[in-house]
């Protein structure tokens, strides 16, 4: 029995299929979608999501002639977080790898009560600084897209008289930290939401999509 427990420890135990994990806690995706989110080869890629397919962390479907991956289910998304949550609260090296990725503690950060708080207020707006694809997905309710890589080029479309509160991913991802410091040169008042999509899954909140209110 510990054997069959171990192949899902096992499956977990790379860095490369944790960023899988995280890139599919986002939305499904295809395989050449998913590598070149992570920076991998498309065999490489595919070895590692057959990996989580055998430990069952992962489903695929196809799509026409294209087979989508997708987490196996939303039990995966809390596992994916509460390893998370373990290693940084266990392990320096683990914060200290945060440190180095994140860059310098220079922005300001705020919870999701207080996003709640602020936005209900009429005192903040909620841009989703993630790639145009995972805001389809699945998006923090009244959240508007602006990847950031868009972000200086519409800078108009974002009215100054009230703050912005970015977010992306999760607590290790680099694109609200990115957007609060850019938006910050350009004289916009700017905070972060202290984590992102994946923490939101976890806490039971509802994601909107394009095609539906919630899900």
């Amino acid at each position: 029995m510990f054997e069959q427990l171990a192949r899902v420890g096992k499956a977990l135990g790379s860095g490369k299929r944790l960023e899988l994990l995280d890139l599919l806690v986002q939305g499904s995706r295809g395989v050449v979608a998913l590598a070149q989110a992570a920076g991998m080869n498309v065999t490489t890629t595919s070895a590692h999501l057959q990996i989580l397919k055998q430990a069952g962390l992962v489903a695929a479907d196809r799509d026409g002639t294209t087979i989508r991956y997708s987490l196996a289910s939303g039990d995966v998304v809390a596992l994916y977080g509460k390893l998370l949550e373990v290693a940084s609260t266990h392990s320096a090296d683990v914060e200290a790898a945060a440190k180095r990725l994140l860059g310098p503690d220079d922005t300001e950060a705020i919870g999701r009560e207080e996003l709640r708080r602020r936005v209900k207020a009429g005192d903040a707006i909620v841009v989703d600084v993630r790639p145009a694809a995972e805001y389809a997905a699945g998006h923090l309710p009244g959240a508007l897209s602006i990847p950031l890589d868009e972000l200086v080029d519409r800078l108009d479309e974002l009215p100054d008289t009230v703050e912005v509160v970015a977010y992306c991913r999760g607590v290790y991802c680099t694109f609200s930290h990115d957007a609060v410091r850019l938006l910050a040169a350009k004289g916009r008042k700017a905070v972060r939401l202290a984590d992102g999509i994946l923490e939101w899954q976890v806490a039971g909140n509802k994601l909107s999509t394009d095609g539906e209110s919630e899900r």
